[in-house]
């Protein structure tokens, strides 16, 4: 277990990977066995966490997801979780295994007097605000893969089409889910009391919070069709390749094709024809050579090759 004691130390408990009995002492009384059974689960590989905040009459609940990029270029989430009553904030932050690690320091530099419902926007700003920083990682990919598509192999842009593609999804699935758990804040569907944990005031801060997220939804489609323009020039590279080849064949079969025919037209048995002097095998090579040579002038002169 962490427990970091700040400023606000009276008002706000954080844990890390805390034990049964920890978080129990540190919860307020009547929480709901299903919160504290959300709050001890381990994050399950392959599963995406999914951001939600709800009321449970005198407490409010609420999962909130940071992204990030590990040292593996990968994307990573790790889950935050809180437990917050007009009087008292616990914030249950747990391992991501990923490489990284929300730093609290939003929540340590309030003083003691701020209300929680001020400190859980701060800290959902916050997060909101990385995801900002997602974007940029985001845009620089897309960035690089449009520089480097013409010097990698068509399965290997596939490949890292698809890879970005699926990071899109994720992140824009946990956009979402932040953007709905500010929206229920904003709209006053999740409360303590009357308007005891987000007063007026408060629940205008996130319409703030709630403005960026849109954004990032935004900005994330926009990625999405860049996405989509970086697939459209791989098939263009793609065909034309094989325009290339296909013209590269025809040429090939061209040449072919005129001294097929005189070698094939001087094995025909005419009786007496071939006979006469001027029909002789200098004649027929000099021929092909001729029609050989002047096929690849037109070609040049056409741009074919």
């Amino acid at each position: 277990m962490s427990l970091l004691s700040g400023g606000v130390s009276a008002r706000w408990l954080d844990l890390v990977d805390p034990s049964r009995e920890e978080l129990g002492s540190a919860l307020p009384p009547g929480v709901d066995p299903d919160v504290v059974e959300d709050l001890l689960a381990m994050p399950q590989p392959g599963r995406d966490p999914h951001p939600g905040i709800e009321g449970h009459g005198s407490y409010v609940y609420g999962a909130l997801v940071v992204m990030s990029t590990n040292s593996a270029e990968r994307l990573a989430f790790q889950e935050i979780h809180f437990v917050a009553t007009p009087d008292r904030l616990v914030t249950v932050r747990k391992a991501s295994g990923a490489g990284i690690d929300y730093d609290m320091a939003v929540l340590r530099s309030a003083s003691e007097t701020t209300p929680v419902g001020v400190l859980v926007h701060r800290l959902v700003d916050d997060i909101a605000d990385t995801y900002l920083d997602v974007l940029d990682a985001v845009y620089a990919e897309i960035d690089v893969l449009e520089d480097e598509i013409d010097d990698l192999r068509p399965a290997e842009v596939r490949n890292r089409l698809a890879e970005l593609r699926h990071g899109l999804l994720h992140r824009r699935r946990t956009v979402s889910g932040m953007r709905a758990v500010a929206r229920r804040v904003l709209d006053g569907r999740v409360e303590v009391g009357e308007h005891a944990l987000f007063p007026a005031a408060v629940e205008r801060m996130f319409g703030d919070t709630y403005d960026t997220l849109v954004r990032v939804t935004e900005e994330l489609d926009v990625a999405r069709d860049l996405l989509a323009g970086v697939r459209d020039h791989l098939q263009s590279k793609i065909a034309e390749n094989q325009n290339e080849v296909g013209k590269k064949l025809t040429v090939i079969a061209s040449l072919v094709l005129v001294p097929s025919f005189i070698v094939g037209f001087y094995g025909q048995n005419f009786e007496g024809v071939f006979q006469r002097e001027y029909w002789t095998l200098g004649v027929s090579v000099g021929l092909i050579l001729v029609s050989t040579l002047v096929q690849l002038a037109i070609f040049r002169w056409r741009s074919w090759i």
